[in-house]
């Protein structure tokens, strides 16, 4: 029954506006839905001890003796669940761990950034400042991103095979230094004949012990 006065047409105008006004309230963050980022590298109900480092606040310490094996107790962080061994939910819970700040892992342990304006065919080799970052299952001390310098290891595709061979077949014609992006020297070879020769051995020996290199100073592949 419609109250008196008050059209039904205004009553579901009304009603629309509060709606509307409901939703956006609710967008907006007037009442709490937000999801923290590290939830999404979170399994659901997996084992407690093998979540990712950002899943997990531990108490760690310090002073433990380097590359001793350690145990710290972590917790779950807010939002996270996890079970133990029998499938029960846990919250907190030890994890064995190297004892050994995050800089000081193994190269497989941590991704970093290629730098690809250095050479990496050069004497001495050159070296960049890295920016790495620890993969998300492994557990270390100190911060999980760092600086490092690491030398020049990045390729642009070209394959030691494949120029070698071209060196073998048709060094003479300087088809290995066009194919290694050095096109001076090709048209060298190429109107001296691979040097009358010489220079062709030449090559497919610095190409086999791989002196000769990419001209953008990358490596093989």
């Amino acid at each position: 029954m419609v109250a008196a006065g008050v059209p039904l047409g205004v009553l579901l105008r009304l009603c629309r506006v509060l709606l509307f006004l409901s939703q956006f309230y609710i967008l907006s963050g007037g009442e709490s839905t937000d999801i923290p980022p590290y939830v999404m590298k979170c399994p659901s109900n997996g084992l407690c001890s093998r979540l990712p480092a950002d899943c997990v606040e531990c108490r760690t310490n310090f002073s433990c003796v380097y590359g001793k094996p350690v145990a710290f107790d972590c917790t779950v962080k807010p939002s996270v669940t996890c079970v133990d061994q029998d499938f029960k939910s846990q919250k907190n819970f030890i994890i064995n761990m190297t004892c050994r700040f995050c800089w000081q892992l193994p190269e497989t342990d941590y991704e970093c950034n290629n730098y690809t304006s250095c050479m990496t065919v050069s004497c001495p080799r050159q070296r960049y400042m890295a920016n790495c970052t620890v993969r998300d299952h492994i557990h270390c001390l100190g911060n999980r991103t760092f600086r490092k310098m690491l030398y020049c290891n990045w390729t642009g595709g070209y394959k030691w095979s494949t120029a070698l061979a071209l060196s073998i077949t048709l060094g003479g014609f300087g088809a290995d230094r066009f194919y290694l992006g050095q096109w001076r020297e090709g048209l060298g070879k190429l109107f001296s004949f691979g040097g009358l020769g010489i220079w062709t051995l030449i090559d497919v020996l610095l190409i086999g012990v791989g002196y000769v290199g990419p001209a953008d100073g990358s490596l093989y592949i």
